[in-house]
């Protein structure tokens, strides 16, 4: 073997801590497909949803692992540690949500008409699926940014972050579809614009960085960013008013909760899931301007 060739596997993508993460989430999401298929089960689109979730994050996770292991990555045309990180964020909320809604509409303390063995099944896939969180929650903070260290922008907490705004808004596009009468009103209307707008310009920011070509463009990527998630934080101020406005106010909607609303069809429920995520989205934004302002200010300090 040649002494210059070096070695073909990547030994610390395994005898190390992100290795080990992986390896977690290979056996938990592993374990948790298999514990679904051979008797917890699943129906409907929320239990679909769960089974996208873990079927999608260990086949991304498998190859993402392989990739590391042989080397492989450095042949694709992308910025691999802000991939790596990005995805571990998508996965960790992925995770979340799927641990949250499997067991709402799937596991009750009383036995099933299937019996108690597929109850049993099913607080297995839970307590997995919930375990799976922290190991994809591990792999964010092994990556994460650290002072004294130079990484990518999708491994700082403005790059993090956006991930994070783009999952609620996915959400908010789900409580959207869910019959929240959003087209009676135009000032609604101005809110799924605002919402699409932000989600669009947001993917377009982590697909620019985590394909490496935001050196590419004719404009400061930083200052661009940072003028964005300004206008990010006005828009959403104006929907985090104008949508419960026209949602609850006595004059334009329902104040409160009708008793005859079915559960999981209801539109008062999606309006009011809408207002949540748009408030927390609203919160997130804010955070992301402070933090990328801050992120400035010690760069221009430094030089």
């Amino acid at each position: 073997m040649d002494p210059q060739g070096g070695h073909y596997l990547n030994k610390a993508a395994v005898l190390s801590g992100l290795g080990a993460a992986r390896m977690c989430q290979l056996l938990l999401g592993c374990t948790t497909m298999a514990l679904v298929a051979h008797s917890a089960g699943f129906s409907a689109t929320y239990g679909t949803y769960c089974m996208f979730v873990w079927c999608f994050c260990f086949a991304v996770t498998l190859l993402v692992f392989t990739l590391d292991v042989t080397r492989l990555h450095g042949c694709m045309p992308i910025s691999w540690d802000n991939f790596t990180v990005a995805f571990a964020m998508l996965a960790t909320l992925m995770y979340v949500t799927a641990s949250i809604v499997y067991p709402v509409y799937f596991l009750r303390s009383e036995c099933p008409s299937e019996g108690c063995e597929v109850r049993n099944y099913r607080i297995a896939v839970t307590v997995c699926s919930s375990a799976c969180c922290f190991a994809y929650g591990a792999e964010v903070f092994i990556t994460r940014a650290k002072p004294g260290h130079v990484v990518g922008y999708m491994a700082t907490v403005s790059g993090l972050l956006k991930v994070v705004q783009a999952f609620i808004a996915c959400i908010i596009f789900g409580a959207l579809a869910n019959g929240s009468e959003y087209k009676r009103h135009i000032p609604t209307q101005y809110c799924v614009v605002v919402y699409s707008l932000c989600f669009a310009v947001t993917v377009v920011v982590v697909a620019l960085t985590v394909s490496g070509r935001t050196s590419s463009l004719r404009f400061p990527f930083d200052r661009f960013v940072v003028i964005y998630t300004f206008l990010a934080v006005l828009l959403y101020l104006s929907a985090a008013v104008v949508w419960p406005v026209f949602s609850f106010d006595k004059k334009y909607g329902t104040p409160g909760r009708p008793e005859d609303c079915p559960r999981g069809k209801c539109p008062w429920d999606s309006k009011l899931v809408i207002a949540v995520f748009t408030c927390a989205n609203l919160v997130l934004y804010f955070t992301d301007l402070v933090y990328s302002q801050r992120i400035r200010f010690v760069s221009h300090s430094a030089v």
